[in-house]
């Protein structure tokens, strides 16, 4: 078929744009036909509500939500909901398609979806992000369910907006539903494990590598850029693992100590800072930009999209990179990074713990059954692993890098279940 050359894009990159690069070349690798590309290439739904919210002194505010149905040809749409003032359509276009080509890499029963609220929950009270959540709720009572699309939390949402959400989701439906939604609080039926899956997903994937790469994890040294969720799980079990990390940043900066860090103490220090390690004791504060160019082994960007561009990719030094975040590297940098021969795990393999730990909290729910930690924990890790061998396997096989394999592992599984269903 004939495919369009992507355009060259700008550094700070239209999201799914950068998606859809990538995506390209691994269907030109698979030579997948016309109309499945097609099909793959266009989310199944795209909708748009306003949400007019009573606020607190009692003018009334018109919010934007959108949810975006990438797929749903491997199982019930799945994805989280955001609320962030960026939040706008194509971005949550591009990343409910990462969720498609995330749940197929770690091959789970789910398509893709996400979701999102243009607001700022920092400047809201907890009663106006209660009413928006269920506004937003009520506004997508046809569109949620756990048969047909399952929701999660994202940036700005935790398990308190995952709470509202099942709790007016099952008002509507005159029953308790718990599986509507996953990363609800413990006990509305959430999953133990499942606050860490994410940064343990990182940690598994990391240690895959370093085997690969035979770097020694008790002589290797880590950065992790982004201090959230993510980043410090994912830092705790890597020393847990016998990894040094050497540095660690968030929005206030980096803090580096050639020795090693001691992230409890980071993690305490943080929470008792408004979640913020400015002025952290134990290390030396360094320019945020420059953890990316330490000389460390593994360097595990957790933060945000487009960290790693065309214009920085070529400071790195890291022999590994582990991305935590979604969509942290450019699709202009993946080559300069490749020809440096630096493997990188891309982020939706990297970063699926999440997803797959979500999985296991829908099929308790569905079974009305708690699993132990451990069996949790058990279970996604080999998963994870699982998932990696098959897209190093992949990569190997076509000689390609890590993140066309892993484009090439989820659109493979998809286009081969479509092929099976038939379309109209």
């Amino acid at each position: 078929m004939g495919y369009i050359e992507p355009a060259p894009l700008k550094d700070r990159e239209n999201p799914f744009e950068a998606m859809m690069s990538r995506f390209q070349i691994a269907s030109q690798i698979l030579g997948l036909d016309e109309e499945i590309y097609n099909v793959l290439k266009n989310p199944t739904k795209q909708v748009i509500v306003s949400l007019p919210i009573t606020m607190d002194d009692g003018s009334i505010r018109v919010f934007e939500g959108y949810r975006v149905i990438h797929s749903n040809i491997l199982g019930p749409s799945k994805g989280g909901i955001r609320f962030d003032p960026g939040v706008h359509l194509d971005e949550v276009k591009a990343l409910a398609a990462w969720m498609t080509w995330k749940c197929a890499v770690v091959d789970i029963p789910y398509g893709g979806a996400k979701g999102g609220i243009t607001c700022n929950p920092r400047e809201m009270s907890s009663g106006e992000i209660e009413r928006l959540m269920r506004a937003y709720t009520t506004s997508m009572i046809e569109i949620f369910g756990p048969d047909r699309d399952i929701p999660a939390p994202d940036m700005g949402t935790g398990p308190r907006e995952m709470a509202w959400l099942m709790d007016s989701y099952s008002r509507a439906q005159g029953m308790t539903v718990n599986a509507v939604v996953t990363g609800k609080p413990l006990v509305l039926g959430g999953s133990l494990g499942r606050t860490e899956a994410t940064g343990r997903g990182v940690m598994v994937s990391a240690l895959a590598a370093m085997q690969k790469l035979k770097i020694n994890p008790y002589t290797a040294t880590c950065a992790v850029q982004g201090f959230g969720n993510v980043g410090s799980w994912a830092a705790r079990l890597l020393i847990e693992r016998g990894v040094k990390v050497v540095a660690v940043s968030d929005i206030s900066g980096a803090f580096y100590n050639e020795n090693g860090l001691d992230i409890e103490a980071a993690v305490i220090y943080r929470d008792q800072n408004k979640g913020s390690l400015e002025g952290f004791p134990g290390a030396e504060k360094i320019p945020g930009d420059s953890i990316l160019s330490l000389e460390v082994d593994v360097l595990v960007p957790a933060a945000t999209e487009d960290v790693i561009t065309f214009s920085n990719a070529n400071d790195i030094k890291a022999k590994l990179i582990v991305e935590g975040a979604n969509g942290p590297t450019s699709s202009r940098a993946d080559k300069i990074i490749s020809d440096k021969g630096i493997m990188v795990v891309p982020d939706i393999l990297a970063n699926a713990g999440g997803v797959t730990v979500s999985y296991f909290e829908w099929v308790q729910n569905r079974l009305g059954y708690k699993w132990t930690e451990e069996r949790v924990n058990r279970r996604s890790d080999r998963i994870m692993k699982d998932a990696f061998d098959k897209v190093y396997k992949t990569s190997i096989n076509y000689n390609v890098n890590m993140r066309i394999a892993a484009y090439i592992v989820a659109i493979d599984k998809v286009a081969k279940t479509y092929k099976y269903r038939g379309g109209f």
